[in-house]
């Protein structure tokens, strides 16, 4: 087993990554100094895979909506006891999410990292699947799954994902649909866990107030070594352009709120990385409070302090995003647009480029002194397939010109969305 050191040459900052026997990727990060620890482990399973094979699998296996998210919720339960009980013995505090491409499980303390890691280690290893508890976990995310149709941010968003997106599952609610989950067996969460909770599949990133050769020792204890078994996930073929340019809804909202998104070309790695600071830079510079076009829009009263902007991407799918509330949503999009043209035709002003550049560049540094979000960084490396400091390197070499060739290529008025949910009852 072979430490490697990661290092920024920019910050000076450092990390460990160890490829462990069992077939783990931990990264660890001493920090000493700091009073607490945060770890989180994870695997590429999100709401996206729904389709996949293993090396020796003559046919791909379609899966139902939802199921990361419900194996997730599922593997808090083991058959002993709740994992909740067992961190409140250590002061931890435990947790977990399903996005649309990974799943991770998390805690954070302030002593006895080392009992909390074995519970973390542990129980992501041990799953307990009967139909006695999946029955009773359809009836509960069923729940919460009307609740989030009830929720207009989150309404607004997925009509947007839904005119963007003809195929890929991105355009699915994390939880699924009352349907899709109602097809979950315990056999199906076990073939799901057996695939995607591959240790090959999975990361370890922890930091904090840690000694890198305990938590390794911890680490040959508690991990179990896995068969490499060549995961393979496919996503429907995408077309690029969008399914519609836009929808309402309504909801009962006070002020509508709109989701105006540019569906971009997807790609991977380092490219991915470059392109999300670029098109970053590009829709910061268009919500920037002190920006001609926030400013009129402002004193119209077309928008508020709410107007942000957002880069949203992963396997197989990349877009922009503005949001905010406003009851002229279209006269948004509009001097979106016209911005956008104007940045392609004219260029950016080498001083706002700047500015935004190291604004992006001290968020970055002041992360570094922050546990949970080095913990993120790591594993968001992890998950992109790049190494966590490489997001320091690619924003120090980013230049106006390569944001430009971003908006140039990407932020096409024909791939442009809206959606917006306004007052009224559901129709």
């Amino acid at each position: 087993m072979k430490k490697d050191i990661l290092r920024s040459q920019r910050t000076g900052d450092s990390c460990i990554h160890v490829k462990h026997d069992s077939g783990l990727d931990i990264y660890i990060c001493e920090m000493k100094g700091f009073s607490t620890t945060e770890a989180l482990f994870g695997t590429k399973y999100g709401s996206v895979n729904t389709m996949f094979k293993m090396r020796d699998d003559k046919e791909y296996t379609t899966v139902p909506e939802g199921i990361a998210h419900f194996l997730e919720h599922k593997l808090f339960e083991n058959e002993d006891c709740d994992v909740f009980e067992l961190y409140a013995k250590t002061g931890a505090n435990g947790n977990a999410y399903t996005s649309f491409d990974r799943t991770c499980y998390l805690f954070s303390c302030s002593k006895n990292y080392q009992e909390s890691l074995k519970i973390l280690l542990d129980f992501v290893q041990k799953p307990y699947f009967t139909k006695e508890n999946v029955d009773k976990e359809q009836g509960i995310i069923g729940q919460e799954i009307q609740m989030t149709n009830d929720n207009p941010e989150w309404r607004v968003l997925f009509n947007m994902l839904r005119c963007m997106y003809h195929n890929h599952p991105v355009k699915i609610d994390i939880a699924g649909t009352v349907e899709s989950i109602a097809q979950i067996d315990a056999d199906l969460l076990y073939k799901c866990y057996n695939t995607f909770y591959n240790l090959n599949n999975m990361v370890l990133a922890i930091a904090g107030n840690i000694n890198a050769d305990e938590v390794l020792d911890i680490c040959d204890e508690y991990l179990k070594p896995c068969e490499d078994k060549g995961l393979e996930t496919v996503f429907p073929e995408e077309p690029d352009g969008i399914v519609k340019t836009e929808i309402y809804e309504k909801q009962p909202v006070g002020t509508p709120i709109f989701n105006i998104g540019y569906k971009c070309m997807a790609c991977d790695g380092r490219e991915r990385l470059t392109k999300s600071i670029a098109l970053g830079i590009a829709s910061g510079l268009i919500t920037d409070p002190s920006s001609d076009m926030y400013q009129r829009l402002l004193k119209e009263g077309v928008i508020n302090s709410t107007f942000c902007s957002e880069v949203f991407n992963g396997d197989g799918y990349f877009s922009v995003i503005f949001s905010g509330e406003s009851e002229q949503p279209e006269k948004v999009r509009d001097s979106i647009i016209g911005e956008v043209k104007r940045m392609a035709e004219e260029g950016i002003a080498e001083k706002d480029f700047q500015r935004a550049k190291k604004v992006m560049y001290g968020e970055i540094v002041r992360g570094m002194n922050n546990v949970g979000a080095v913990a993120g960084m790591m594993i968001s490396a992890y998950m992109s397939e790049t190494q966590p400091y490489d997001i320091v390197d690619v924003v120090s070499e980013m230049t106006s010109g390569k944001v430009i060739e971003y908006i140039r290529s990407d932020l096409k008025s024909d791939r442009l969305v809206m959606s917006v949910v306004e007052d009224g009852e559901n129709a």
